[in-house]
């Protein structure tokens, strides 16, 4: 009979750091994930910069700078298991804005980094400078910059966590897995009508958890956002030291390890699992874009990649167990900051799941159901 202490379904960014965190503290755990089209991990950019942001809800203040500064202690605890190719890198970030928004932000930033040191050093910058450090950069009325911005490649640092998690002797499979259900309460999971016991059952599908939860009579408050990004390729333009651009109405442009650049990013209300790049995306993101860095007109299209982000309806991510089934554990709902809060929530579930103390409050992060 498979018996696991814990099994997880969705193999994103949360469940891999869940599996990785659970398997280094020595429980037996089987990751699960159908391998789905969209999966927010997969589409995002992976800026690491929480700090200038001008949203004031300190619960997810606190979760996105606690994963920001996690990111330096994760980072070398996978390089020491040679897992060196994540895409992160500490490039600083640039914010381009009027003068007035960057005033608030270097207030924001300064204010903030007591706090938080991995902010680093907090600086103006006039056209030239910004030139300097981004050359495509043609446009700028006034900007700031944080050099303890950072970027990291989702794909890369998903595999990375699932190797570790596999370093420490999870066993890592790719299915279509629902809820083992018997006598009323969650025992594992079934896959293909063949079961897999477990003591714990935790879920990190993201948009796709409702379709778990089904059985059990439970609709997490997760609505769909669909984000599209587009990948341009500089050639041999030596990129990888770049700093992050963060610009009006959205805007950002990140370089990438191998010569490419992400310009993004859409964010569109979702009803359905819906794909598909479209023309009035791809047209928002040049609109933003090329004001700014108009030499982009003359870069190659590599891809439009499209993801699906789980956001709740106050924007605030929840880590909980459920009340009828406490074996049961869920988070979700991490939207836009997927690759800041996941790796550090990751960890924070792997302790809930072993009934260890967290660092932050469960009560700040409870989750809402529809009737």
């Amino acid at each position: 009979m498979n018996m696991y202490t814990h099994i997880i379904i969705g193999a994103g960014i949360l469940g891999a750091s869940t599996a990785y965190h659970l398997a280094k503290q020595g429980a037996t755990v089987l990751l699960v994930d159908r391998k789905e089209s969209g999966r927010a991990t997969d589409a995002a950019a992976g800026i690491i910069c929480p700090w200038m942001t001008q949203r004031r809800n300190k619960a997810w203040y606190r979760l996105a700078n606690n994963g920001a500064h996690y990111y330096d202690t994760l980072i070398g605890e996978l390089k020491a298991l040679g897992e060196t190719a994540t895409g992160y890198r500490k490039v600083g970030t640039i914010a381009l804005h009027e003068s007035s928004k960057i005033e608030k932000m270097n207030t924001i930033a300064e204010n903030r980094f007591p706090e938080a040191p991995g902010i680093g050093r907090i600086e103006r910058l006039d056209a030239s400078q910004v030139k300097s450090l981004f050359p495509l950069i043609d446009t700028v009325e006034d900007a700031l910059f944080v050099s303890g911005g950072a970027r990291v490649d989702g794909r890369a640092l998903r595999g990375a966590l699932e190797r570790a998690a596999i370093h420490y002797g999870a066993t890592v499979i790719d299915a279509d897995a629902e809820l083992l259900i018997e006598s009323g309460q969650v025992q594992g999971i079934s896959i293909d009508g063949e079961p897999r016991y477990a003591k714990h059952v935790i879920l990190t599908a993201g948009v796709w958890i409702n379709e778990l939860l089904r059985p059990l009579k439970l609709e997490l408050d997760i609505r769909t956002e669909k984000g599209q990004i587009l990948h341009l390729d500089l050639e041999e333009t030596k990129t990888k030291h770049w700093p992050v651009i963060m610009g009006q109405r959205g805007l950002y442009l990140v370089s990438t390890e191998d010569g490419r650049l992400a310009l993004g990013s859409t964010h569109e209300k979702q009803l359905d699992y819906n794909l598909q790049p479209t023309v009035k995306g791809m047209h928002a993101l040049l609109t933003r874009a090329l004001p700014v860095a108009p030499r982009l007109e003359e870069t190659n299209i590599h891809e439009m990649r499209v993801g699906l982000r789980p956001y709740t309806s106050n924007s605030l991510p929840v880590i909980a167990s459920l009340d009828a089934h406490p074996n049961v554990f869920i988070a979700n709902g991490l939207g836009a900051s997927g690759l800041t809060i996941g790796p550090y929530l990751g960890r924070e579930l792997a302790e809930l799941a072993l009934d260890q103390p967290l660092e932050i409050p469960l009560g700040d992060y409870v989750p809402t159901y529809h009737n």
